[in-house]
């Protein structure tokens, strides 16, 4: 019968680690979480110092009674859950759970799940850590006092359902901060000027681009300056003024974190943040490889570590040196830069093995784990190579007072690049520059004069949304995933395409937030409070020193909020339009998918439509209203009342102007009024009052 006990997170685990230890080990799992606090309640005892208040969670009571009887037939109980805080938290919660003081007691880590790591981390058992512990209650009551105290109050002040959370209060506003940057961008006018030229006594045409006067570099920002500049350039010969030579070496990337790996997998292989998590947790815990049985073909997941360990640095160089030739090995060991906030002491995600190579595996994998681990292996094995050389070609052609520019670089070792390569390099342009000569003319073929507009701030993707709080500091490798689904799935934010918008519900979410709980919403606050917690960790700082400090400013700003909104009366506000069924005038209603007209006859009368605010202006095309309409995931946009008759529309709030130039509405960025016609560029100020 077996002696030790080893319980894991997950029962995809459970086969795979129990192979690797043999007979003497029985292995259980948790499936996640067993204690949490109460989902009816706080759960946290304001009065006696912020003791949570833990409950077991339903549905788990029968799983704690089998693992009790694995627990009284062993001598050694090995807790193996994730090496994160998390996964410490749970550890300690199955020891409250299951009683296990009197038991020989020890916490294991691996950082795969290979025989290797598994075997080792039982010689290196060590007790559960209470500051990672403590790090992790931190986080779980400041989150639930944040949730808790305001939901209720977006209830009251909104609709029913809703919901505030610690980061994804900062994640919304963060959107909302930018979809404010784009509604207010005003685009300014610039002009590029290109020469194709031709070689005396050659065919090939060279496009050199405009530089400036001289070695000042001049911008073109109107028709005038162009003008100008194109009758200054009449009759003018072009001469090589200088031909430069250099060489410039580019460095490999380092190995992937979380937030790494979900942004270039959202790049390269359009995943999701949530489905790379998912089929990356796949290949962590065991995916069945031919001839192998199940094996964890990925490190531990969850990291914001660069570090690798010191025997797969040797693994790859034995591997590179062999597959690749000694000059694709760099000849100083490269070092990982852990970076300034690391979670727990984890490496970068990398493949367990190097030889493993994703052509070895692509029989034993779905298409979307082969292309994720393969995106994993490339990202390694490159971070352990050569850096790639090119030799670079810059040519400086005057005409008159005014030069232009062309320049070239040829890749003369690829390094790296053997196995990594960014998709927009792939599309790089090469321009052959060798036989250009400093002196040589050039017989101008055409100049290419274009007009072109600033363009807003992109909106954010999943990825570069996670790449943001990442850089402000705000949540771990954990939260990213979580907290832009749960952003989504309450309706605060609409995602088309690849882009996230902020829909009518998030809009005004944020502004309550904003108003009420500015502190809650602060980037820097948020950012502060994930450094407390990894003091937390670190056993400098008490965690319920952190919560005392935290709960009577919420407080207080909860009672004040509370105050307010007993003033204010949410009546449903009555519109023009009647109820085809009974003739009442219909109210507009608040649903999960913005506003609606409803009528106040309800329930004996329950007929409803789609509300469409008219916005005081008229269509620029047929003349009837312009009213506020929603995509079907809930973005605005200004169309015809008259759709599909007519087409009009627009993402920005049309003036009821026109356009001097070109006759197009006129559309109202922040203080100024700017052409729908991209193609037109006129822009002037408003005169009316900026709308709030």
């Amino acid at each position: 019968m077996a002696k030790n006990l080893v319980i894991v997170e997950s029962p995809a685990k459970v086969k795979t680690i129990k192979k690797f230890l043999g007979s003497n080990y029985e292995v259980a799992a948790s499936n996640g979480h067993v204690r949490d606090l109460p989902k009816s309640q706080l759960g946290i005892d304001i009065e006696h110092n912020y003791e949570p208040k833990y409950i077991t969670i339903r549905g788990k009571g029968q799983l704690l009674s089998e693992l009790r009887k694995y627990v009284k037939k062993a001598d050694k109980i090995y807790l193996a859950t994730d090496p994160d805080r998390e996964g410490e938290a749970i550890s300690w919660h199955l020891y409250q759970a299951l009683k296990l003081e009197d038991k020989k007691v020890y916490r294991i880590t691996f950082n795969e799940i290979t025989k290797n790591a598994v075997k080792e981390s039982i010689k290196n058992a060590r007790e559960i850590n209470m500051d990672l512990v403590d790090a992790q209650q931190a986080r779980r009551v400041l989150d639930r006092m944040v949730g808790y105290r305001i939901s209720p109050l977006l209830w009251k002040k909104i609709k029913r359902g809703l919901s505030a959370g610690r980061v994804q209060s900062v994640a919304l506003r963060i959107i909302c901060d930018r979809e404010e940057e784009i509604n207010e961008f005003v685009p300014e006018e610039f002009w590029s000027l290109d020469a194709l030229l031709v070689p005396e006594g050659g065919r090939r045409t060279l496009t050199a681009k405009f530089y400036g006067k001289g070695a000042r570099k001049i911008t073109i920002s109107s028709r005038s300056q162009m003008d100008t500049i194109l009758a200054a350039l009449k009759g003018k010969t072009y001469r090589v003024s200088d031909v430069k030579t250099s060489g410039r070496t580019m460095k490999p990337p380092v190995p992937f974190t979380t937030s790494t790996l979900q942004q270039e997998a959202s790049r390269q292989l359009n995943f999701a943040t949530q489905k790379t998590m998912r089929i990356a947790q796949q290949l962590y815990e065991g995916v069945d490889i031919k001839g192998n049985g199940t094996v964890g073909v990925i490190t531990y997941l969850r990291t914001d570590s660069t570090r690798v360990s010191e025997e797969a640095l040797n693994a790859a160089k034995d591997y590179i040196s062999e597959h690749y030739g000694k000059e694709y090995v760099p000849a100083e060991r490269r070092s990982s830069a852990a970076g300034k906030r690391i979670q727990d002491a984890h490496e970068a995600i990398r493949p367990t093995d190097i030889r493993r190579t994703p052509a070895s595996l692509k029989e034993s994998l779905t298409r979307d784990q082969f292309r994720l681990y393969q995106l994993i292996w490339r990202r390694f094995a490159a971070s352990r190579m050569s850096d790639a050389k090119y030799e670079t070609i810059g040519v400086k052609i005057d005409a008159g007072e005014y030069r232009f520019t062309v320049s070239t670089s040829k890749l003369v070792f690829d390094g790296f690049k053997s196995v990594y390569t960014e998709p927009d390099e792939e599309k790089e342009e090469k321009i052959p520059l060798g036989n250009i000569q400093k002196g040589m003319e050039f017989v101008l073929h055409d100049l290419d004069a274009k007009q072109h507009f600033t363009q807003p701030p992109a909106h954010y993707t999943e990825a570069s949304l996670v790449r943001a709080l990442e850089e402000l500091g705000i949540g771990r490798p954990s939260t990213y995933a979580p907290t832009i689904t749960t952003i989504i799935a309450r309706r605060y934010v609409a995602k088309e395409g690849k882009n996230l918008y902020v829909t009518e519900l998030g809009e005004a979410v944020n502004a309550m937030m904003k108003e009420a709980f500015s502190t809650v919403v602060d980037t820097e606050f948020t950012a502060n409070m994930e450094a407390l917690l990894d003091k937390i960790e670190e056993g400098t700082v008490d965690w319920k020193t952190v919560i005392a400090n935290f709960y009577p400013d919420l407080d207080a700003a909860v009672q004040e909020a509370e105050e307010k909104l007993e003033k204010v009366e949410i009546a449903d506000e009555e519109t023009d339009v009647p109820c085809e069924e009974c003739g009442r005038m219909m109210v507009i209603k608040y649903g999960p998918h913005g506003r609606f007209l409803a009528c106040p006859g309800f329930p004996e009368c329950r007929n409803t439509k789609p509300y469409l605010e008219k916005i005081g202006v008229k269509c620029p095309k047929c003349g009837k209203d312009v009213v506020l309409r929603k995509t079907k995931k809930g973005r605005k946009y200004f169309g015809c009342e008259d759709n599909p008759a007519c087409d009009f529309m627009t993402w920005q709030r049309p003036s009821g102007q026109l356009c001097p130039n070109c006759n197009g509405a006129l559309l109202i960025k922040g203080g100024k009024l700017v052409c729908s016609n991209s193609q037109c560029g006129y822009v002037t100020a408003n005169s009316e009052k900026k709308e709030k």
